[in-house]
Parts: C-alpha cells; sequence; structure tokens
C-alpha cells in the first residue's frame, strides 16, 4: 500500500465492442512489491486489460485507478506512475541509446538538469554500458528489449506493466531480463503477461488467469493445485510382493483408490511364485525372506476430500514390512491448472459473448493516446 491506496485497482472492468464484451467485469488489485503473472489463451482479454491500465483504451464500465489516482479523472498523472512494456517494443531504430532515452526524458516531462543522471542510471542498471552511442536497428533482440525496459523505468514508475518481455529471446537472454524483472520487483510493482508458464513460477508471487474476458483464477502458484484439486494423492514407490503392496494399499484407511503407474524392472526376476494369490499372505507376513526376490510396486494412492493419506500410508507399510522407497505428494502443474480452467469445457459458463473478435483487432480499432503510456 502506498499512502492508503493500492498501486494498481482495477474496479468492475468491462469493455464492449460493437455490443460484444470484449472483457467482463474485471476485477482485482495489486500492492507495492508484487510481481504477478497475467495469464490467458489468445483472445482471452490481456492485451485489451493492459491498454485499459495503461490508459490507451477507456473501460466501458468501471473504474482504474493508478496509486489512487483515478484513470479517468486524472489521466496524465496517473499515466506518469506507468512504465509499459508492450511486446514490440516502442523503439526509433535510426536513434542511439542515448538519443532514444533523452527522447524519452523529454515526453516524461524529467527536468533537464536530472535527465543525465537518470539516463545513466537506467544505462548501468539494464547493462547497457559502452553502447550508449549504438544505433538502435544494429542491436540484438535481447538488447532492445532492454532499451524497452529502459524506457519503462525511466522515469521512475510505481507499476510497470509488461507485455511478453521474454518473448523472442535466446536462453541467456531470457535467464538475464528474467534476473533484470526480478531486481525491478524490488522497488515496483509488476504486472507480467507471459505465455511461458514456467516464468510464472520463477518470477511470480501471484497469478491471475483471464479466460473469454473473465478473471477465472487469482492467487499464489504454490496454493492453486491445492485450491482446484479435490482429491489428495500421493506418488509411492513400495518394495514387496506386487499383489500384496497392492492389497494393503486399498485396505490402508482414507485410500479410496490405488492406480498402478509400472511394474518395476525386478517383477522378471521374482522368485517362482512370488505373485501368486497362495503366496501372498504369506510374503506380506515375512517378505524379503531368504531366497525370495521382491517387486517395486510404482503407483498413485487417492483419497477422497483432500485428506492426507500419507502417515496412514507409512504406518500400514511399516506393519505389514513393506519398505517404502520414495514417497511424494503430487499436485497438479501450473500446464494442468492453465488447461483445466481453458479449456471448451468453461465456455458454458459464460455468455460467449466475446466469441469471433480478436483482442487485438478490437484494441487496435480503439486504441489512443500516448503510444509511450
Amino acid at each position: 500500500m502506498i499512502g492508503g491506496f493500492d498501486v494498481l485497482e482495477v474496479k468492475q472492468v468491462s469493455k464492449l465492442y460493437e455490443n460484444q464484451r470484449g472483457v467482463h467485469n474485471i476485477d482485482f488489485a495489486m500492492t507495492r512489491g508484487e510481481i504477478v503473472g497475467f495469464l490467458g489463451p489468445n483472445g482471452a482479454g490481456k492485451t485489451t486489460t493492459m491498454r485499459m491500465i495503461t490508459g490507451y483504451l477507456n473501460p466501458t464500465h468501471g473504474s482504474i485507478a493508478i496509486d489512487g489516482l483515478p484513470m479517468a479523472e486524472h489521466p496524465k498523472k496517473a499515466r506518469q506512475k506507468i512504465g509499459y512494456l508492450p511486446e514490440t517494443p516502442p523503439l526509433y531504430p535510426e536513434m542511439s541509446i542515448t538519443a532514444y532515452l533523452k527522447f524519452i526524458a523529454d515526453l516524461r516531462d524529467i527536468p533537464v538538469r536530472e535527465q543525465k543522471t537518470r539516463i545513466g542510471e537506467v544505462i548501468e542498471r539494464l547493462g547497457l554500458q559502452g553502447r550508449e552511442r549504438q544505433i538502435i536497428r544494429s542491436l540484438s533482440k535481447g538488447y532492445k528489449q532492454r532499451i524497452g525496459l529502459a524506457q519503462a523505468i525511466l522515469h521512475g514508475p510505481d507499476l510497470l506493466v509488461l507485455d511478453e518481455p521474454t518473448s523472442g529471446l535466446d536462453p541467456k537472454q531470457i535467464i538475464e531480463i528474467r534476473q533484470l524483472i526480478r531486481e525491478l520487483g524490488e522497488n515496483h510493482t509488476v504486472l507480467l503477461s507471459t505465455h511461458i508458464l514456467p516464468e510464472i513460477n520463477a518470477l511470480c508471487n501471484r497469478v491471475l488467469i483471464i479466460h473469454q474476458g473473465r478473471i477465472v483464477l487469482d492467487g499464489q502458484p504454490e496454493q492453486l493445485a491445492t485450491s482446484l484439486g479435490d482429491t489428495f494423492e500421493v506418488s509411492l514407490e513400495i518394495k514387496g510382493p506386487r499383489e500384496t503392496v497392492l492389497a494393503e494399499l486399498r485396505g490402508t484407511p482414507g485410500v479410496t483408490a490405488v492406480r498402478e503407474l509400472t511394474e518395476g524392472p525386478e517383477a522378471a526376476l521374482s522368485a517362482s511364485g512370488s505373485q501368486t494369490g497362495a503366496d501372498a499372505p504369506e510374503a506380506a507376513g515375512e517378505p524379503g525372506a531368504a531366497g525370495e526376490a521382491l517387486d517395486t510396486v510404482r503407483v498413485i494412492a487417492q483419497s477422497a476430500d483432500r485428506q492426507d493419506i500419507r502417515e496412514a500410508l507409512f504406518y500400514r507399510m511399516a506393519e505389514k514390512r513393506l519398505p517404502i522407497l520414495s514417497m511424494k505428494r503430487e499436485s497438479l502443474s501450473l500446464e494442468d491448472i492453465f488447461l483445466k480452467l481453458t479449456t471448451d469445457e468453461r465456455m458454458d459458463e459464460t455468455d460467449g459473448s466475446g466469441a469471433g473478435l480478436t483482442e487485438d483487432d478490437a484494441a487496435t480499432a480503439n486504441a489512443g493516446g500516448d503510444h509511450h503510456a
């Protein structure tokens, strides 16, 4: 919070296009120090939302405030608190880095006496030393992305809005830009749009997922799988006669289902009869007896209602002398969560009114204002 206000406050924001609703009652807020990932399939409303936040578009309904300043009432002052990096950086390829940043400083009304210091600071921070006089056209995409970040932070904004900041970069450049974003997050609030799901886990302490113009999820990445799952699953690797292991697992209190993943390679070498039903009870009593080769059984054990069954499994297997070689709680990956929330099955939950309209076409048709918001 800054002065009693969120850095960004989006209240019930909608955007209509030709009687079709492109964005539906978007509602969220961000506080200082947050790096929030903004995810969604193509056409979901990400770009439209970011252009409304940065003042390029006016919402049809709702309000947006930057550090307590309503964008509709104080657009210039609100924009001064925002740094924006579009997916394609707003660069002038015929200019040198220094000339370009001087141009941006003038646009941002940075006092002339402060410009040299500010430009020097961002050049050092973005690792552009030694290239100040280089023409932008001659630079690699990674360096152009750095210049895009430099223009976004030159005026010391409270809020950074970054649209696909690592798109098209090589692995080394991606690592470098991600590190820069982490450092920027120490002094800025960052809204980060990306299609690279591991980037969310690497950078963000919160994630928003938008689908068909609606926010369908808002939470911390590590908590999403728990909040979406209706079962508790554990993967286990257990040494012992296969049938015995499966029977004991199914008999463990709280376990509702057991799914075998694969038989271990030891199965082919098991002693004759070790898999038979007649021998199973005896093996359960004394697994690993002299001359007996045991299986390594790999399974997923499941409980209902998110009941934690790990302790029950441990004591049951210990009692039956069936060694647990590994046990790990399974959870949905961010990719699984994204697909679960944005598949066509969710279309029935919305009115589908945004169908057929691409957000970029709609936003371009309605865009206006300064290109350096």
